[in-house]
Parts: C-alpha cells; sequence; structure tokens
C-alpha cells in the first residue's frame, strides 16, 4: 500500500538532497517521477529543485491555489510517484490534496521540508503533515556545539540572530543556520545583554 510520507529537519540535514536521490532510485528503475515545489521557493529558481551539495533537477513549480489532487489526476496521471521538496510551504488543504492521491490513486508521496520557522512554529503545511501522514520520519542535522539541531535559526546582516519576523523569508546558508535549542536561547540572551534587541 501507497502511504504519504513526511520527512523533516532543520536547514543544511540534506533534506533536498535526499528527495533528489530518491527520484534517481525510482528513475534508475524506470519509474516516472511528478517532482514539485511550492511556487513560495524561488531560490534556486522557479522551475527548479537544487541541493546545497550541488544536486539539481527540474520540477513543476506549484501556487498556493493549485489543486494537487487535479493536477496528478489530470496531466500527471502517469507519474509513478510524487515528491515535493520543500513540502513545509503548501497549503494545508494541497497536503490533503496530496493525501487523498495516496488514497484512491496508491500512488506514494514523498514530502521534504522544514518542521518549523525560524521561531520553532510550526509551518501550516507541516503542521498538517504531521496530523495525516502515515509515515513520519527526522532527517537529523547537527549545531556547532555538537548537539543535535533543531531550530533554523535567521541572522541579520549583521550577524545577528532573529526573534521577529515574517515566517517565510528565503535564503540559504548566508542568512540561516541550522542550532540547537539551548546555542539559539544562550545566543538570544547574549545579543540582549548587549542591548542588542532582533
Amino acid at each position: 500500500m501507497a502511504k504519504l510520507y513526511f520527512k523533516y529537519g532543520a536547514m543544511g540535514c540534506s533534506k533536498t538532497a535526499q528527495a533528489l536521490i530518491t527520484k534517481f532510485n525510482y528513475e534508475e528503475r524506470g519509474m516516472k517521477v511528478m517532482l514539485i515545489k511550492p511556487m513560495t521557493d524561488t531560490r534556486d529558481g522557479l522551475n527548479n529543485v537544487q541541493s546545497r551539495i550541488g544536486l539539481s533537477a527540474p520540477a513543476l513549480s506549484v501556487p498556493l491555489d493549485c489543486n494537487l489532487y487535479a493536477l496528478y489526476a489530470g496531466e500527471y496521471r502517469s507519474s509513478d510517484v510524487i515528491i515535493v521538496d520543500e513540502c513545509q510551504f503548501l497549503t494545508p488543504e494541497q497536503v490533503d490534496e496530496l493525501g487523498q492521491i495516496v488514497i484512491d490513486f496508491n500512488v506514494p508521496v514523498l514530502c521534504f521540508g522544514l518542521a518549523t520557522d525560524f521561531l520553532t512554529h510550526l509551518f501550516p503545511g507541516s503542521r498538517r503533515l504531521f496530523e495525516i501522514a502515515e509515515s513520519i520520519s527526522e532527517i537529523k542535522s547537527v549545531c556547532r556545539c555538537g548537539a543535535k539541531a533543531t531550530v533554523n535559526a535567521r541572522f541579520d546582516d549583521n550577524g545577528n540572530v532573529l526573534y521577529h519576523g515574517e515566517q517565510v523569508c528565503l535564503g540559504g546558508n548566508g542568512r540561516y543556520q541550522a542550532m540547537c535549542r539551548r546555542c539559539w536561547l544562550t545566543r538570544r540572551a547574549e545579543q540582549e545583554a548587549k542591548g542588542i534587541y532582533t
């Protein structure tokens, strides 16, 4: 039986690389892959998925008002598997549509993305995946101190960790860093002791 999978982790844990390796594995066995990403993610081009280690592949960029069930049932029905990168940017409705594809068409859907934002709050798409996915697994990452990284710390242009702002702000290694919660909170206390309130 096919499943809805949610594979999540902090930034830099190789989520996108694993999504692309999974795509390669399916294609190597002669299967057709529907690779999609939410249109919110424009860092590496609208119709491209690229990992930090240099792997890349063309992808279908879907807007937030796209009905993924209708999209798959129409022109992409011949796909044997759906792989979603940056799934945290999906709407809860789109996650439900992916879940219905699994049930109605017996097609596996593998979603790769973040669980939480830079303030440790769940993204709406990730929350819905935690609620309905049949398989949930964490891709682990490490903080600079050696502890498990769970926070996607966002930095300003002066190297200060930000503790306020909009949930979505695209960026790579220069804007974000995976940290453990202890280091994240310690950094906040250090900045506030210096009068830096971000």
